[in-house]
């Protein structure tokens, strides 16, 4: 070690300590450099130790007090301004509302047949504030929730974009995944296995027009959506608390469940069937691929069958489907899912004549037993240049011919002649031609309690100037009469326009729901009545008698044991076939029996069915074989 010679000075330096403890050489060395500085500052040689500059004093002031201030910041905001939100957090993770499960009603056809059932189902739900709060932790839940349930969409993405705080992840499990995750939901926090209930449709694809489907996404359709407030249940609330490490420590019911209410309808779902079975057995043999019908009930509007084809299977939307079956029916050029009873539109044909007949009588513009000669063909002058002839066909000579035959015969002569007029025969024209269809219902929905209903559509004149920018002329008027015109017409309003006819002068309200049970029954509802007399409408019921008993439907209807009465129509459509260039018809018939005391209105038609086929009444005739057969059943 060094020596140094300063003892002295060491003397000198130890006036200054407070310790008694020698000092080091190398330490009086530093001393010695440090005195020298001193004397540069001006600072006392009587301190041993060197002072901080101001300035680092200064720096190390603000930084502790920078220091204080972020810490106080943080506490305020913990403590005050978030303070109500993390309490609640807390007590959320503390308290939890857990539902209680109800059954929604449920619907029966009018034999109470059951038509819909709520059929167990589990799902794979996400409670978002339970997931792992660390990205890595989160990461590792996802890859292994979507391994287990087999699924390559992105459940981050899917979760985090959800704006509900549990997210339905995936529905209906399977069985087997159902077991793997009952085995493994404790060890993927944030996830919990639902009960749930679906809809399960009796025999789907037949009355899936009819009663619709409810999809857990919340979609309806039919009476499913019509009817929802009633069949809806209200879920049961009981409020847990657990402690912090998930114990239960109490359980508290805030509210009982509560069922839905359950619907009896007017609907014979075997009737249904049978007249599903044979419209599919027509299509087939036609060629056809669109047909509907509707059976009504004409004391009370009480909607008794309703088959619209093709069809579709509404346990799909219920159940849950593949990308690859929603394609099949979605891409379907002929729109299963369309309802064409309520919805679809249709040129009537001759079908419009015996509401046009009641119309000329409620005028008085015509006696029924007035005659108008019918050679097959009439010629009518261009009303503004008088030089142009125009010539109306009928489909065959009927010779001389009063309101009854007419009707039975399906005579276009004759309706021409009442319709727009002729020589001396004044026309109703086609304000009053409008006006009386809509009496009878037609141009407006009906009000059936099924949703998507069409309006369907009359033409007039003022329609045609604004919309084709054309003025009505009189052969406008020749085709409203037949039915061939712009008109479109759904066949539940077909149904419905011959209610009166049938029952006398009531048009009714057509009702698919009977009863809400323990609720109360439904009565028949009364549109209007009495805007035809009850004995215009006796000549268009013996005029549709005659229809079955020697005119367009006989040979086929004739033939029943009931007796009953009918009206059949064509109307083209404008399609052609391109080979032998036959025209493709709309085909109706209307049927209502008994004829004296009538139980059930029958409207049937068939789309695009090719010209000279006999279409709709011997579908008519099997379905009603068979009602009245199996009547004592009922």
């Amino acid at each position: 070690m060094f020596e140094f010679r300063l003892s002295n000075e060491l003397k000198k330096r130890r006036v200054g300590l407070h310790s008694k403890e020698e000092i080091e050489p190398h330490e009086t060395l530093l001393d010695k450099l440090a005195q020298k500085k001193e004397e540069e500052l001006g600072i006392s040689a009587k301190k041993f130790e060197v002072p901080l500059l101001k300035k680092v004093l200064q720096l190390l002031l603000v930084f502790v007090f920078i220091l204080n201030s972020v810490i106080f910041a943080k506490t305020f905001q913990f403590q005050v301004i978030e303070g109500k939100n993390l309490s609640a957090l807390a007590e959320e993770n503390k308290f939890i509302i857990y539902q209680i499960q109800a059954e929604r009603g449920v619907i029966y056809d009018r034999n109470f047949l059951q038509l819909v059932f709520n059929q167990p189902s589990f799902d794979l739900v996400c409670r978002k504030i339970d997931l792992p709060q660390d990205e890595a932790g989160r990461e590792k839940v996802l890859k292994e929730v979507s391994g287990i349930i087999q699924t390559t969409e992105d459940l981050k993405k899917k979760i985090e974009e959800s704006k509900e705080p549990v997210v339905l992840v995936s529905e209906n499990l399977d069985h087997q995944t159902l077991i793997i995750l009952e085995t493994k939901i404790s060890e993927l926090p944030g996830f919990q296995i639902k009960n749930n209930t679906v809809r399960d449709y009796l025999a789907g694809p037949s009355f899936s027009h009819l009663i619709g489907y409810k999809r857990k996404t919340g979609e309806r359709t039919g009476l499913e959506k019509s009817y929802d407030e009633i069949l809806r249940e209200k879920p049961g609330e009981i409020l847990t608390e657990r402690d912090a490490k998930g114990n239960l420590i109490s359980q508290e019911i805030i509210s009982l469940p509560e069922s839905g209410k359950s619907l009896v309808l007017w609907f014979d779902s075997e009737l249904q069937k049978k007249i599903e079975e044979e419209l599919k057995k027509k299509l087939k043999e036609t060629g056809a691929k669109i047909g509907a019908a509707v059976a009504l009930d004409p004391k009370t509007g009480g909607i008794l069958a309703l088959v619209s084809l093709p069809s579709f299977d509404n346990n799909l939307f219920s159940k849950g489907m593949s990308e690859e079956e929603w394609d099949q029916i979605n891409k379907d050029p002929l729109k299963p899912l369309f309802n064409r009873v309520i919805s679809g539109g249709y040129p009537t044909g001759s079908a419009i004549k015996p509401l046009i007949a009641s119309a000329a009588l409620e005028e008085e513009m015509i006696s029924p037993q007035k005659k108008i000669n019918c050679q097959g063909v009439i010629e009518i002058p261009h009303q503004y240049v008088p030089e142009i002839i125009y010539k109306f066909h009928d489909w065959k000579t009927h010779g001389w011919t009063d309101m009854r035959k007419a009707i039975g015969e399906s005579c276009n002569i004759y309706f021409y002649t009442i319709g727009g007029g002729y020589g001396d025969q004044e026309g109703l024209g086609p304000t009053k031609i409008k006006k009386y269809l809509e009496l009878f219902g037609w141009g407006s929905k009906t009000g059936i309690d099924l949703p998507q209903e069409a309006e369907g559509f009359l033409p007039d004149p003022s329609w045609k100037k604004e919309e084709l920018g054309e003025i009505w002329y009189d052969g406008d008027t020749y085709h409203l009469s037949i039915g061939q015109s712009y008109l479109r017409v759904t066949p539940l309003q077909m149904a419905v326009s011959f209610v009166p006819i049938a029952n006398g002068g009531k048009l009714l309200q057509p009702q698919v729901v009977k009863e809400i049970r323990e609720v109360e029954e439904i009565n028949p509802k009364i549109i209007r009545e009495g805007f035809i007399k009850p004995e215009h409408l006796e000549v268009v019921r013996q005029g549709m008698r005659q229809a079955v008993t020697s005119g367009t439907a006989t040979g086929w209807l004739d033939q029943l044991r009931v007796p009953t009465a009918a009206k059949t129509g064509s109307a083209q459509t404008g399609k052609k076939d391109p080979k032998d260039k036959k025209d493709y018809l709309d085909n109706w018939i209307t049927v209502f029996a008994p004829y004296e005391d009538p139980q059930i209105v029958l409207t049937i038609m068939i789309a695009d069915v090719k010209e000279g086929q006999v279409v709709t009444p011997p579908v008519a005739k099997a379905i009603l074989e068979w009602y009245f057969a199996h009547a004592s059943e009922r």
